[in-house]
């Protein structure tokens, strides 16, 4: 008897098996050789055994052997090698954004893609990406959360949903399907590092099903991965003491007119210049998951659980010995830090998730479908290596203590408070089958929690000033732990919506060729207001081998619980307009804040979406599959982060309310833009013989622009020009940072005991700028790049294979950066010998690497099966 679950989605799209190439050929067990089987949809269609070519929306799976053998360690680096639509951006010195990246898909936001876990509504991210990266203003789900050991396949759907699956599902959902294996058990170790030695990665896996009774399993996987930082950093060419370059006493840090600086002080020479770390976070994940289903006589009980703890470090801007006002100088003459520090931001995200569910059938064709979730994240933010610089002048000035005293007194660190965002829903699904016509209806209750808890008081405080913002002692010092100041008791909140939500969706078979669907969905936040939203989609086979299909589809995205509510006062480095970088104090209130309130900065409202989709299938001859499919996906109200606010735009209201608030600039949430998205995706998979073995060959290609077609404000705001409330920066993070195109060519080669797989990535042109990105000073658009991977393995005896390979192996790197540079200079010392020539410390663009600038992996692992 069968008792492995067949997990249904709780309200139905169709998904289908195109990329995967172990989802298209099964190995023959008496003659060896490969045939074709056909694929069938096993997700959502509500009608089961349809094959692939008869669907009317495209959507890749990918099965656990396609992920594994990428290589890669990380999910969201998985999807990325194997899916071209699906992008998982590189920034460095973001704050909580280094520790978890932004996932997207068709080049649209991370909030704009629904994530699922066996088909139930996954929670996101406790984080909003409020620095200037890709994602910016938005929150997603942490991909890397559950590890790839405990996922039987992943399967991505191109396209708009969000009639069917409520808000995010504009440009697709991701639906995570967990191992059901009932008796087999895996452990897997594999150990690799870069090739300039650093960012090793140590990733055990155990996996073993327990089988319950007869008729029902639990699966449960266990996961260690540790992942050392790496840096890129280039060399620091500025002054670093309070002598710095003043030996021909022309000011510290002025060049001489030949461009060369000459050190005063005679440490310069000997400092070491790469005090930077730019690269990936040093990173500790332990990851526990488990599925279980159990067959009852009157149906099925069933369940997951996730649960991970991850600890990363990450790095801001050094802070040198001649900054006084973030490392002041003492009653010696020296800095509280006589060599600078290098602030460290050290995160610990907690993530937990669980789902109980009960399914059962009935007679006269209908099933039913009751289940609980509830998920949460957690994430937390300890500084260490840094210190409150305004307490350092109390210290001295208000208690005269001694150097040796503040120093000693000082502490190094803070605990600087911890976001977390809940969810639970429960949903209720049926569906009827009436000869050729399938009915599925249902109905969702949701509530989601978002809180902020302030971290301690050193974290946040300003102790050198008095209440009216006045500097008590002669040099004002820098208030809260640098690099990331602590959320303060009045950016607490804990906050709560309900959503409750009612949908139809319909399948008839007009005939053997003709297949449409339908759906219709009413979602009520208690918040902002309801939503109505429809999906049509169809698929006609005009001949045995060629299929046409398309689908039209409205959709919505409620505004984030994080854009809501989401507040605090950072350190953000913008642009000076000439090249380089300079520190702000930005203050990113919520939309009923007193700073809000004060300019008429109106309330958040929904995004809504118009979804066209048109494509073909078509199998020219046996074993080849080919899909063309063009989308455009037009958004309406897109919920944007706007750029700092100034007094300088001459709004009495605004300068004085940033003065109450303690910021020089403010960034608000706000309905402001219409993009148009428009693309390509192209999939095509091989089956052949190759000699003795199998080929598999896999090509799959995505082409995306988006164009931002209107920006506008409003409430308080209207009587400003757009331009200066989204600046030219922000348009350019939706339209360019992301590649244009992404192109994937992978062989799989297979023969007895050993497998090889080769795979070219091809990472299109994108554009980043900094400030006005008004001229080429200001952008640069960085060349396609090809990575090459290759992964070999073999299998020792039938139970112990172990494999080899390289991920990049040709090393190769996006552009050199030559925008936005920090800490460039030349100095020389006393002789004129000089010891330090830089350009700056980004030796790469620090704010979007679509695959990072480690450079080639290597790597090696075993496993056990058992």
């Amino acid at each position: 008897m069968s008792y492995i679950k067949t997990i249904q989605l709780p309200i139905g799209i169709c998904l289908l098996s195109l990329v995967a190439s172990d989802l298209y050929a099964q190995e023959d067990n008496t003659s060896g050789s490969v045939k074709e089987i056909e694929e069938v949809v096993v997700l959502g269609s509500r009608k089961p055994g349809r094959s692939a070519v008869d669907m009317p929306v495209p959507v890749d799976s990918l099965g656990s052997e396609t992920l594994r053998q990428t290589g890669q360690t990380e999910v969201g680096r998985m999807l990325q090698s194997l899916a071209p639509s699906f992008n998982f951006s590189s920034s460095s010195i973001s704050d909580g954004t280094d520790a978890l990246r932004p996932a997207t898909l068709r080049g649209l936001g991370p909030d704009q893609t629904l994530v699922l876990i066996n088909g139930k509504r996954r929670h996101t991210s406790a984080l909003i990406h409020v620095n200037t990266s890709v994602g910016r203003g938005t929150s997603g789900v942490d991909m890397n959360a559950v590890p790839g050991a405990a996922i039987k396949r992943i399967e991505v759907l191109r396209d708009g949903a969000a009639a069917q699956y409520g808000s995010d599902a504009i440009a697709g959902v991701i639906n995570i399907v967990l191992s059901d294996e009932p008796e087999a058990g895996r452990i897997g170790v594999s150990y690799g590092e870069y090739s300039e030695g650093d960012g090793e990665t140590l990733n055990i896996d155990l996996n073993k099903g327990f089988a319950l009774g007869d008729n029902g399993f639990v699966n449960a996987t266990l996961n260690l991965r540790d992942r050392g930082s790496t840096n890129r950093a280039g060399l620091s060419g500025q002054c670093q003491y309070l002598a710095g370059c003043d030996a021909n006493n022309d000011g510290i840090g002025s060049a001489d007119p030949d461009g060369i600086d000459e050190a005063a002080d005679p440490r310069e020479a000997s400092f070491p210049r790469q005090n930077f770390r730019i690269g990936d976070a040093e990173s500790e994940q332990l990851a526990v998951i488990l599925n279980a289903a159990y067959q009852l006589d009157s149906g099925e009980l069933y369940g997951f659980m996730t649960y991970s703890d991850r600890e990363s470090t990450s790095a801001g801007f050094y802070r040198r010995a001649n900054q006084t006002e973030n490392n002041p100088t003492l009653v010696d003459g020296e800095a509280f830090a006589p060599n600078g520090f290098l602030p460290l931001i050290n995160t610990q995200i907690d993530d937990f998730s669980a789902n109980m569910g009960y399914s059962r059938e009935f007679a006269d064709d209908m099933t039913m479908d009751l289940s609980y979730t509830v998920g949460w994240n957690d994430f937390a933010f300890m500084i260490s290596n840094s210190v409150n610089a305004s307490y350092i002048n109390e210290l001295r000035y208000g208690q005269n203590l001694s150097d040796a005293d503040i120093r000693a007194n000082a502490s190094r660190s803070a605990d600087a408070g911890e976001l977390s965002l809940g969810l639970q829903t429960i949903n209720l699904d049926f569906t009827q089958l009436f000869g050729a016509l399938s009915v599925a209806w249902g109905a969702e209750l949701r509530r989601d929690d978002y809180k902020i808890t302030a971290g301690e008081e050193y974290s946040y405080f300003d102790y050198d000033t008095d209440a009216n913002g006045t500097s008590m002692y002669a040099a004002d010092a820098s208030a809260g732990i640098q690099v990331f100041p602590g959320f303060q008791p009045g950016n607490e909140l804990d906050e709560s919506r309900d959503v409750w939500s009612l949908y139809v969706d319909a399948e008839y078979e007009i005939s053997e060729a003709w297949l449409a669907s339908g759906a219709i969905r009413y979602d009520d936040y208690d918040d902002f207001g309801g939503t109505a939203n429809f999906k049509l989609a169809s698929s006609f086979r005009v001949t045995d081998r060629a299929s046409i299909r398309g689908a039209i589809s409205t959709g919505f995205r409620a505004p984030s619980m994080q854009q809501q509510y989401f507040n605090n006062i950072s350190t953000q480095f913008v642009s000076d307009g000439m090249g380089g970088l300079v520190a702000q104090e930005r203050g990113t209130f919520r939309n009923d804040s007193p700073v809000a309130q004060a300019i008429g900065i109106p309330q958040l409202k929904e995004e809504e979406s118009l979804n066209l989709s048109f494509g073909v299938v078509l199998e020219p001859i046996d074993s080849l599959t080919i899909t063309v499919d063009a989308y455009q996906i037009d958004i309406e109200d897109r919920i944007v982060l706007s750029g700092g606010l100034t007094s300088a735009l001459g709004d009495a209201n605004l300068t004085a309310a940033l003065a109450a608030a303690g910021a020089s600039s403010a960034q608000f949430f706000l309905n402001g833009a219409d993009t148009e998205t428009r693309g390509i995706d192209i999939v095509s998979t091989y089956m052949m013989a190759a000699g003795e073995g199998d080929l598999a060959i896999s090509f799959a290609a995505n082409f995306t622009e988006t164009e931002v077609t209107d920006t506008f404000t409003g409430g308080g705001l209207s009587t400003l020009d757009p331009d200066d409330v989204f600046s030219p920066q922000d348009i350019s993070i939706i339209e360019e940072w992301q590649p244009k195109d992404r192109i994937n060519l992978s062989f799989n080669y297979s023969l007895e005991k050993l497998t090889a797989v080769v795979a070219f990535n091809r990472y299109g042109e994108y554009t980043v700028c900094e400030g006005s990105c008004d001229n080429s000073t200001n952008r640069q658009t960085f060349n396609a790049k090809i990575l090459t991977d290759v992964n070999v393995s073999y299998r020792v005896k039938d139970d112990v294979t172990v494999n080899v390979g390289a991920n990049n192996i040709f090393d190769e790197n996006p552009d050199k950066n030559r925008i936005g540079q920090s800490r460039a200079g030349t100095i020389a010392d006393g002789s004129g010998d000089v010891f330090v020539d830089s350009p700056g410390v980004f030796l790469y663009s620090r704010r979007s690497a679509p695959f990072g600038f480690n450079g080639a992996y290597f790597f090696a692992g075993v496993t056990y099966d058992f």
